[in-house]
C-alpha cells in the first residue's frame, strides 16, 4: 500500500476534526458552521467511497456488477436521506451506520489486499468514532 494512500486517508480526517472542534469550542455562527461542515463533509466522503464501487462494478462479472451498482447508489441515497431528516443527531447516527455497512460490504464482496483492508478499517473506525464524539457534543449542547 503506497504511503501516499495512508497520508491522504489521514488528511481526509482533518475536516471532520475541524468541524468537531469548531462545534465544541466556538459560538454562534462559527459553531453552526462547524456542525454543517462535519455533516456535509461526511455526506461527501461516504458518497465518494460508494462511488468507488462504480469502477469495480465495470470490471466485475455482469451478474456481480449490477449488485455493486445498486449498493453504491443505495448507500448514497441512504446518506442523502439521513441529511434530509434535518436532525443533526439522527443524521450523524445514520451516516455512521452507512460507513460501517459500506465497510462490511467491501470486506465481504470486494477483493482487496490486506494492507488496503487494514487502512480502510482504521480510517472507517476513526470516522465513526468522530461521529460518536459529535453526537455526544450535540447531546451535551442541547
Amino acid at each position: 500500500m503506497p504511503r501516499a494512500s495512508w497520508l491522504l486517508g489521514l488528511a481526509g480526517l482533518i475536516p471532520f476534526v475541524a468541524g468537531l472542534l469548531a462545534f465544541i469550542y466556538l459560538e454562534d455562527y462559527p459553531k453552526t458552521l462547524g456542525q454543517h461542515t462535519f455533516l456535509l463533509y461526511s455526506l461527501a466522503i461516504i458518497s465518494f467511497l460508494a462511488g468507488t464501487t462504480w469502477g469495480w462494478a465495470q470490471a466485475a462479472r455482469p451478474r456481480d456488477g449490477g449488485i455493486q451498482l445498486l449498493v453504491s447508489n443505495g448507500i448514497v441515497i441512504f446518506a442523502v436521506l439521513a441529511m434530509l431528516t434535518a436532525n443533526p443527531f439522527w443524521a450523524l447516527i445514520l451516516l455512521a451506520a452507512a460507513y460501517l455497512v459500506f465497510l462490511g460490504y467491501e470486506r465481504r464482496v470486494l477483493e482487496q489486499t490486506n494492507d488496503y483492508r487494514r487502512m480502510r478499517a482504521t480510517l472507517t473506525l476513526l470516522v465513526v468514532a468522530l461521529h460518536g464524539v459529535m453526537v455526544t457534543a450535540l447531546s451535551l449542547d442541547a
